[in-house]
């Protein structure tokens, strides 16, 4: 599933659209909460992610609000393998279009009233997020650290990729429960998340197969983040820090790779 950084490429990618007008759309799924007819005349007023979300504001109080689910992208290139995909197109007064790519069919776009508003917590790359905040989450919660990450009521938009990996570069075990966690080792980890999802973004995230469900920020290039990763999906390799074998656990349903060596 598309974490923060591939969301936030996304939204980075359809900077071009804002202030365009939709002159016509298609919307062949059902599926989806929103009619073609709905959407044209419209004007793109801006594009913001909040959590995993994407929100089209239209300028009239009205915004498309989009999860892109496991296969979802939203872009305005559209590769030909990929067009008996599209969900949704809008076609642009300047002759573009935004695709609404999905082949597993999961992600969801719905036409609400105003602004994207979402109950999630606090957004990790806003100055908002402090290691202050960061030790107030912590010391309410006697989850393990790597569940509380991935809780969206937390902290919006982090993954099972970034969640492993920030963990990592603060040496920090998983399953540690959050309140547990030192005023030292806070602020490891923020500036961990901080540092991860921001390099994830300027390598337009990770890209970790080639089939057409897989994510791709253009429709000629795959983030290259994956080349970057230091546990997640390493499993029996040795940790580029210490030597010791990553070890994988299921932590909530989910597959937690760790170093057990330099992770505390």
């Amino acid at each position: 599933m598309p974490e923060l950084p591939e969301v936030e490429t996304f939204v980075r990618g359809l900077t071009p659209a804002i202030g365009r007008t939709i002159v016509s759309a298609d919307v062949p799924d059902a599926r989806l909460a929103v009619s073609a007819e709905d959407l044209v005349g419209a004007r793109i007023a801006g594009i913001r992610r909040r959590g995993k979300y994407i929100g089209i504001n239209l300028g009239d109080d009205r915004s498309l609000v989009i999860h892109l689910r496991m296969s979802g992208r939203l872009r305005l290139e559209c590769r030909e393998c990929e067009t008996k995909y599209a969900r949704m197109i809008l076609r642009l007064d300047d002759g573009t279009s935004i695709y609404f790519i999905d082949p597993r069919r999961l992600g969801t776009v719905e036409l609400v009233e105003g602004e994207l508003k979402l109950p999630f917590g606090v957004e990790p790359l806003e100055p908002a997020f402090t290691t202050a905040v960061l030790s107030k989450l912590t010391s309410q919660s006697r989850a393990p650290i790597k569940q509380l990450l991935l809780d969206q009521r937390k902290v919006a938009g982090i993954g099972n990729i970034y969640a492993a990996e920030s963990l990592w570069r603060a040496r920090i075990a998983p399953r540690r429960p959050a309140n547990a966690l030192s005023k030292a080792e806070v602020g490891r980890l923020h500036k961990a998340i901080v540092g991860v999802l921001g390099e994830a973004i300027a390598q337009l995230g990770t890209t970790l197969g080639t089939s057409v469900s897989d994510y791709r920020p253009t429709a000629t290039e795959g983030g290259s983040f994956q080349n970057h990763l230091a546990v997640y999906g390493r499993e029996g390799e040795p940790c580029e820090r210490c030597g010791e074998g990553i070890e994988r656990v299921i932590q909530a349903g989910r597959s937690t790779c760790f170093c057990p060596a330099c992770q505390r």
